[in-house]
């Protein structure tokens, strides 16, 4: 019997690492980039889209429903976030025959500093 626990309990340790090593921040060096992804998150429309859809995928729709943030301003912000990679698209066909497009964070979190005149920016990828 203590095999067994024990079995598990060296699965769940490597597992734990494994979320670790995968959670690990990801540093952006690129000055143009850096600077591209803190305007984004000035933005308190984009800041709202990405919270929505942190952890399951939405559509337009269903962001809009949940943030009351004006549609029109929600598919412009949308397509940012799509340019700068910080979400994820996937799609289906209704039965209707219209396309529906879902959106999901790409990123669980970005971490910033700035220290001594310089800006180090850093990425949480989503699970």
């Amino acid at each position: 019997m203590q095999e067994g626990v024990d079995s598990v309990i060296i699965s769940k340790i490597k597992l734990s690492y494994i979320m670790q090593v995968l959670v690990k921040p990801f540093k952006i060096e690129e000055e143009d980039r850096k600077q591209s992804l803190l305007t984004i998150l000035s933005d308190h429309y984009c800041r709202q889209i990405l919270d929505s859809v942190m952890h399951k995928p939405k559509t337009a729709l269903e962001i809009n429903m949940e943030t009351r943030i004006p549609i029109s301003t929600i598919y412009r912000r949308l397509q940012t976030l799509v340019d700068a990679k910080l979400l994820v698209t996937s799609g289906f066909i209704s039965e209707a025959g219209k396309r529906n497009f879902l959106y999901k964070s790409s990123i669980a979190g970005i971490k910033t500093s700035f220290d001594n005149g310089r800006v180090d920016v850093e990425l949480v990828f989503n699970q």
